[in-house]
């Protein structure tokens, strides 16, 4: 008597599924987690079909089939699928990385105590009034409920965007559907999630990030599971969330480089969230002051309809006045041009709080001895040690490698190493010298390195613990300081001529983002960017804060050398102990490609990664490209199988990136 066979995808780094016998399955089990043999081990698989034979002659027997635990359902396996087809990912990795940890080792949360009725609520929440771009903008994608629809809610910053997903969540509970909510940063799900809740007291919000407990993730996954969440809040990997009743997606933020993953699975949430609205027949907003150029693409091409607020929801509160200081015939004082020293002194007489920002974090960028040229390398990495003065630390902001300050030159004996450069330390020592007694606070990676110390740096903030901040892009998004009236923009010059073509975009996010923050209450903002280069036309577009001019002309450019969104890439890239087998690998894999390469498909030669060399691996790069997404990926799937097939060194690891962002 043959037995059933289950397909089961196993969380493996290879593109194939594998079949198993057992005494009794039925398509109820599709989606269910089993205990399988592999190796001289068990791992647990996903089950995506069960079938009444199998083409192999000697099946190993399942395990177990985990039936204690629900099945996933239909469209979450079709999400994971197409996960793996787009983004050329073996199946079981894509569904192994969207499942909490707890269900990968085939464990159920424990039984979480019920909870107590909730109270009744003696009044609702005071409503903001909406102004009437924010209601047209709820009336609009309210009306397409229950079909899909992608709207890009375009808002200057201080807008009220978050008050338009709020209502439209309110309106989505109101039909019983559930509402997913996307966030790029983890730090800012607290904040929101608290909104949320004060906002919808009787509805269950659960979060979902990776700097959840591991018991908490899975009891959140578990809620949304069982259509028990009614509203879910996350960062990336919140997409892939299981939702039976979902009828509205909202992607806050949706220009953020952090929603595309740079491991493993290279996604990008964005793009998988409007696949989902899509395939579930929903609406999908995604909402920012500056847009990704591909979002406002499709806006202006009919692809995407265009929602736009284009004033500030207080009504006292203007947007805030951008001047470029020009710092060509000025002597800087550790980085400070007279008009910024003075602007700072004259908040500090009002008692207003001012933001200097500064992109990177640390003392300064590198330590180097003027008498014989050492500087100080990182030795796993292309890249320099930064110098962290505070605690005299030599880091590498890419592989984490740490080290004592030297005392002397390691090269030549000289004592005499200066810092070149200047990092957020640095600021804020100097300062502190400037302005005695002042209250400035430092906010980087460094010094809200946790949760809990980035929320009471937050505290300190609001609470008016702070007259100076200095920040990096941490304060640049999401957050609203009533007494904040000046931003500072210090080194951002750089930027301008990177090799990068995405990297204008980003620096006018970045600086549009970030002089957002000032004047969004009742205080008039003020924003000064130093610049060597003030009738640059990146800077004329930020102090007429006309972003659809800077975004037509960054698009008119791209255009015309074929970069995205009017072509399609994907990236091969391949890494080992030598540059010379990484390449190698790369050359193979590019005569591998032209065997097979589709008309409109452009192959360019491999080269060294920019940032060659990280944590000891040397690193190499191969660029495919088409304007046409379908015969891009009509060459990814044959391809990855003869890459596959080719002999590799064994410390030689590759992968793919579909619409990869960096280079």
């Amino acid at each position: 008597m043959k037995l059933p066979v289950i397909r089961v995808a196993v969380d493996l780094p290879l593109p194939r599924l594998f079949d198993y016998s057992v005494a009794a399955a039925d398509e109820s089990d599709v989606g269910r987690c089993a205990l399988v043999p592999f190796g001289s081990g068990e791992k647990l698989g996903i089950i995506v079909a069960v079938l009444a034979s199998s083409s192999h002659n000697k099946l190993k027997a399942a395990t177990t089939i985990l039936r204690e635990l629900p099945p996933l359902p239909a469209d979450w396996l079709a999400l994971t699928d197409f996960c793996s087809r787009y983004y050329q990912h073996p199946l079981g990795e894509v569904m192994a990385s969207a499942l909490p940890p707890a269900m990968r080792r085939g464990k159920l949360p424990a039984a979480r105590q019920k909870r107590a009725a909730a109270a009744e609520v003696d009044a609702e929440p005071v409503l903001p009034t909406l102004l009437a771009e924010q209601a047209a903008a709820v009336a609009t994608v309210a009306a397409s409920f229950g079909r899909y629809a992608a709207f890009l809610l375009h808002g200057v910053t201080g807008s009220g965007k978050t008050e338009v997903y709020l209502r439209l969540i309110a309106q989505n509970l109101a039909r019983g559907r559930q509402s997913l909510m996307l966030v790029p940063e983890i730090a800012l799900t607290p904040q929101l999630e608290g909104r949320v809740a004060s906002r919808f007291p009787r509805a269950r919000v659960v979060s979902a990030h990776s700097g959840m407990a591991a018991v908490a993730r899975s009891r959140a996954f578990m809620a949304a599971l069982s259509g028990e969440a009614d509203i879910v809040l996350g960062t990336r990997l919140a997409v892939f969330t299981p939702l039976p009743r979902l009828g509205l997606i909202v992607i806050d933020e949706e220009h953020d480089a952090s929603f595309k993953q740079q491991e493993g699975l290279r996604y990008s949430a964005r793009d998988v969230a409007i696949w989902r609205a899509h395939q579930l027949e929903l609406p999908v907003v995604l909402g920012s002051a500056t847009p990704s150029l591909e979002t406002f693409h499709h806006a202006d091409s009919g692809r995407y309809r265009l929602l736009e607020l284009p004033r500030r929801a207080v009504a006292s509160a203007e947007m805030p006045v951008v001047r470029c200081i020009d710092t060509r015939r000025e002597k800087l004082q550790d980085g400070f041009s007279a008009a910024l020293l003075a602007a700072l002194a004259a908040r500090l007489e009002r008692q207003e709080q001012s933001l200097i920002f500064l992109n990177r974090r640390g003392y300064a960028p590198v330590l180097a001895c003027p008498a014989c040229g050492w500087v100080s390398r990182c030795r796993r990495c292309a890249a320099n040690l930064v110098l962290h003065k505070i605690d005299r630390r030599l880091r590498c902001h890419h592989c984490g490698w740490d080290e004592a300050v030297p005392g002397h030159c390691p090269d030549c004996g000289n004592l005499d190493v200066h810092p070149f450069g200047r990092g957020t330390q640095r600021l804020e020592e100097f300062l502190g010298a400037r302005f005695p007694g002042t209250r400035i606070l430092r906010v980087d990676r460094d010094s809200a390195n946790t949760p809990r110390k980035w929320q009471s740096l937050l505290d300190t903030i609001h609470d008016g613990g702070a007259d100076i901040l200095i920040g990096t892009q941490m304060l640049a998004k999401g957050h609203d300081f009533p007494r904040l009236t000046l931003v500072g923009v210090v080194g951002a010059d750089a930027a301008l001529f990177a090799a990068d073509f995405r990297a204008p975009e980003r620096l006018f996010s970045q600086l549009m983002q970030v002089g957002g923050r000032s004047g969004r209450a009742a205080l008039a903002g003020e924003v000064l960017i130093q610049t060597e280069h003030p009738s640059h036309p990146l800077y004329r577009a930020l102090m007429a804060h006309d972003y659809r001019h800077f975004a037509l002309a960054q698009l008119a450019e791209r255009r015309a050398a074929g970069f995205p969104p009017f072509s399609h890439q994907a990236l091969l890239s391949a890494e080992a102990k030598q540059l010379e087998a990484a390449l190698d690998f790369l050359k193979r894999a590019a005569a591998a490609a032209r065997q097979i390469l589709p008309a409109g498909v452009s192959l360019y030669d491999p080269v060294p990664m920019r940032l060659y060399r990280v944590m000891a691996l040397e690193r190499g790069q191969l660029l495919v490209e088409s304007p046409s997404r379908p015969a891009l990926q009509g060459l990814l799937a044959p391809w990855l199988e003869r890459l596959y097939q080719l002999k590799t060194p064994r410390d030689l690891r590759w992968r793919i990136d579909v619409d990869p962002l960096e280079f």
